[in-house]
């Protein structure tokens, strides 16, 4: 037999008999594949090991512990052997042919009316693959495929209209490489992307050219796509049955607004989903080598978004603090944290563009950091961090390094190094 032989077909077999020959581990994931499939499975072997065991104790399946009879065959839509005897596989074979039943000799391959492909299933699509006989090849085969249908690499989308969904994906800090391995599958599965001017941008020229993508970014202080009208989007071409992707930087729950539209498309009864996405507040400060919390500098970390709240929070270097879209009002938050106790010469970095080739970094104090930002042009995005914690980044000046920041010995007090 060879692989032009073949005619590739899927069987439907809920409810319909069919039988398995033998009781090894084979007979039982061969079992186990049919009965996810909805048939009514008959086993016989005279003896069983664990896997048919189960099945046959939980009721999924019929065991007669004897072996084959001929008239085992009778009435069944579809037979797999699997006794490890070739005589026996054979025989199966044979009565199966002489009563037109299809059926898959797992002794010889070459023989077999019927071969059993390498299966696996992503969302609502089943990947099935043969090899020209080789189990081993059809498997890697069949995983290589699975893996690019889960990253995203081959595309998932329906060409058949079917039910609207909305799915919140959180895209990252902008580097396509951070987006989340559910978020990019979902990406590809897209028929209206709604995006934002922030994450992985370079995902969106990958889409099929029919995909519409939909643009509601917003820069501080203009948005010229309210959230209302967003909001309203997402829900008109779900409901018009599109898969909608809302493409967001960063996380969708983490000053994103990914609540309010979650609440919305459910109070207008759309399914809607949400993918977490890894936040700029900790993986931006990470692109400069700045940690959020390390052992013996800071324990802990607060993200705002304005100085307005900056008042609430711990005014101590040992507590960091995460500005979002705070660059234009930069100024004002240094000031708001030095009236509340904290010291002049803290630390703080800016990070510009994170992960992204034009990433920039600036580091200073907080008695400096307005005036440095104002001299070379800091402008959004950017993420700001205040507190020890910048002392651990390799841009930070050689002054700015203590004699305790590395884990070694976390109590010692916070001295500058002479």
């Amino acid at each position: 037999m060879t692989i032009q032989d073949i005619y590739p077909a899927a069987l439907r077999l809920l409810g319909r008999p069919v039988l398995v020959v033998g009781g090894g581990a084979v007979a039982a994931r061969r079992a186990k594949g049919l009965l996810d499939a909805g048939a009514r499975v008959t086993l016989v072997a005279p003896e069983a090991g664990a896997g048919v065991r189960e099945l046959a104790d939980a009721g999924l399946l019929a065991w007669k512990a004897r072996p084959y009879r001929p008239g085992d065959a009778d009435g069944a839509w579809f037979i797999q052997t699997a006794t490890g005897d070739p005589a026996v596989d054979a025989q199966v074979a044979a009565d199966a042919e002489a009563q037109r039943i299809w059926c898959v000799n797992a002794s010889d391959h070459e023989a077999s009316a019927a071969w059993t492909p390498a299966v696996a299933v992503v969302d609502d699509v089943k990947i099935a693959i043969n090899a020209g006989g080789d189990p081993r090849r059809a498997m890697a085969l069949r995983d290589a495929v699975a893996t690019a249908l889960d990253t995203g690499d081959l595309p998932l989308r329906r060409g058949r209209a079917g039910t609207g969904s909305v799915a919140l994906v959180g895209g990252g800090p902008g580097d396509p490489g951070l987006i989340t391995v559910r978020g990019r599958r979902l990406l590809g599965q897209a028929d209206v992307v709604v995006a934002d001017r922030l994450g992985p941008r370079q995902l969106l020229d990958e889409l099929a050219p029919d995909v519409r993508v939909v643009e509601v970014g917003k820069t501080p202080g203009h948005h010229p796509v309210p959230q209302a009208e967003i909001n309203r989007i997402l829900v008109a071409e779900a409901l018009a049955g599109h898969r909608v992707v809302r493409l967001k930087g960063g996380d969708p729950y983490v000053l994103g607004r990914g609540g309010e539209e979650a609440e919305y498309c459910r109070q207008h009864g759309v399914d809607v989903e949400l993918v977490p996405g890894v936040t700029s507040a900790v993986s931006v400060p990470a692109a400069a080598g700045i940690p959020v919390t390390h052992r013996g500098l800071a324990r802990g970390f607060s993200v705002v978004t304005g100085h307005e709240e900056l008042a609430e929070v711990p005014a101590r270097a040992d507590h960091t603090v995460v500005l979002l879209m705070g660059v234009g009002r930069l100024r004002e938050s240094a000031a708001t944290l030095a009236a509340a106790g904290l010291p002049a010469a803290t630390p703080v970095g800016i990070v510009e563009n994170g992960y992204l080739p034009n990433q920039r970094v600036t580091i200073g104090t907080l008695g400096t950091i307005a005036d440095q930002a104002e001299a070379a042009g800091v402008a959004n995005p950017a993420v700001v961090v205040i507190g020890d914690v910048v002392r651990v980044s390799p841009y930070a000046p050689p002054h700015f390094k203590t004699a305790d920041y590395s884990t070694t010995s976390p109590n010692t007090p916070r001295v500058p190094a002479p």
